[in-house]
């Protein structure tokens, strides 16, 4: 009985000093861009590939772009995307470049608070600092909305944001982008695209009981979406062996339309709709080529 007591006594006060020591366990590291000029029509077309209009611009709901708000149920909570816009108050308008640097490319915010792994920020690790400040002089344009960002509503203990640093010192990876050598330019710059600014991983990649990729399975599909629906294996097997073509692959990403004739629905539907429909048609094939081709 005694140990009990003593148990349920200091259970409390160790679970408290653990949360206080997370709160002050720093994360990230300095972002160092220079001043670099940024190309607004060249970050406008990374935010396209990244899928920031469709995850920040509640479209069903009519709100503005880049304002937040679209809703994201998990197992976890629900999640809410957060204004993006120029208003100083409710959105980044205050930011730095380097604020921004840091939350695309590690996740924390200028506070220095981990983000929600929600925010597929370890893909855009591979963005280099022209294409941050592209994306930065993109996000300049963007008119102000004064709205506050939704709070999001997670279940405990996952409302604890401090715990995500555990999270991280466990899951985070970031990606690097790296070339491979034998490899055409156009096949590695859909290794870019796929791996680190589209993200097709963090819907096509299945994860664990946290919430973590699971790395070895890469690309190969996922049953419990947030939406609560499938993603299908996009390996380079299992495109072909469901008769995908490069031509066929790159058609659809402008349009959606499948070689059976059906049409991408549910999530893949909007990616289409607000993101790879505005690619090139050299960077769709790129897309196209790496995946059909990357298997082998």
């Amino acid at each position: 009985m005694r140990l009990w007591l003593i148990v349920a006594i200091a259970a409390p006060a160790l679970a408290g000093a653990a949360i206080a020591v997370l709160h002050v366990w720093p994360i990230g590291r300095p972002e160092t861009i220079g001043v670099i000029a940024g190309d607004p029509a060249r970050g406008a077309y990374l935010a396209r590939m990244a899928g920031c209009i469709a995850c920040h611009t509640d479209t069903s709901g009519g709100g503005q772009p880049l304002a937040g708000g679209v809703r994201l149920p998990t197992d976890f909570g629900t999640f809410y995307s957060p204004n993006l816009t120029t208003d100083p108050d409710h959105g980044i308008g205050s930011w730095t470049i380097q604020d921004f640097a840091a939350a695309l490319r590690q996740g924390v915010s200028p506070e220095g608070k981990p983000y929600y792994p929600s925010f597929p920020y370890p893909f855009y690790n591979a963005l280099s600092d022209q294409d941050v400040a592209d994306l930065w002089a993109a996000f300049r344009t963007v008119p102000a909305v004064s709205k506050p960002s939704k709070p999001h509503d997670m279940m405990p203990p996952f409302n604890l944001r401090a715990g995500l640093k555990v999270w991280r010192a466990l899951y985070h990876i970031p990606e690097t982008f790296t070339s491979v050598s034998e490899k055409s330019d156009l096949w590695n710059r859909g290794k870019f695209i796929v791996e680190g600014p589209a993200h097709c991983g963090a819907c096509h990649t299945p994860r664990n009981l946290l919430g973590a990729r699971q790395a070895e399975m890469a690309l190969h599909g996922a049953e419990d979406l947030p939406d609560g629906g499938k993603s299908p294996p996009i390996t380079s097997a299992a495109l072909k062996k469901e008769g995908w073509t490069v031509s066929a692959l790159k058609y659809a990403l402008q349009t959606g339309v499948m070689p059976n004739g059906d049409v991408f629905g549910g999530s893949m539907g909007e990616v289409v709709r607000d993101g790879t429909a505005f690619l090139s048609d050299e960077d769709r094939l790129a897309i196209a080529t790496y995946l059909l081709e990357r298997d082998g």
